[in-house]
């Protein structure tokens, strides 16, 4: 196979939103901090929203992002808190996943602490393939050519070889 068509992991972003900044938004980064030895970045509101008690640019959630190695580990765990187990309609048209998880303490090997209680999290997985540089770059920045782009069929295939997924219908 043409070494440049090979899928691989671009990057993996782990959110929790708890929607409101102060003590439940600094657990929640610290229970990222423990999971992923990796200081997490706050994310902040875009609009005012008085139902929800949320003000503009005020912190509400807290996200990571995790490359090479890290990515890759971070992915095993978190599936196995799912049984690996995911649904074809969480892979979008350009073949990226995404996927929840409703408690932390499904994953193996996290316990349950009361200082941090329970969370839940998103996981976004972007992949790319060799040569997705040029949609990136500074100079000469083109657009990847159509039969270069990653599909869904190419991603499922790929999660399936590398990390023994099952998927379910439902």
């Amino acid at each position: 196979m043409n070494p440049m068509n090979e899928v691989q992991i671009s990057k993996a972003t782990v959110s929790i939103g708890v929607g409101e900044a102060g003590e439940k938004l600094s657990r929640a980064i610290t229970l990222l901090e423990q999971m992923f030895d990796q200081t997490p970045v706050k994310t902040f509101s875009k609009v005012t929203n008085p139902e929800f008690g949320i003000r503009k640019r005020q912190p509400i959630a807290c996200k990571l992002t995790l490359r090479g190695e890290k990515a890759d580990k971070a992915i095993e765990m978190v599936l196995e808190g799912i049984n690996k187990n995911i649904k074809p309609t969480q892979f979008d048209a350009q073949g990226n996943l995404s996927f929840g998880i409703k408690e932390h303490i499904d994953i193996p090997g996290m316990k349950y602490n009361p200082d941090i209680g329970i969370f839940g999290m998103n996981v976004s997985v972007t992949f790319e393939k060799p040569g997705y540089r040029i949609a990136k770059r500074r100079i000469q920045q083109k657009k990847v050519p159509a039969k270069h782009r990653i599909s869904k069929e190419e991603t499922m295939k790929y999660m399936e070889d590398n990390f023994n997924v099952n998927y379910v219908t439902e």
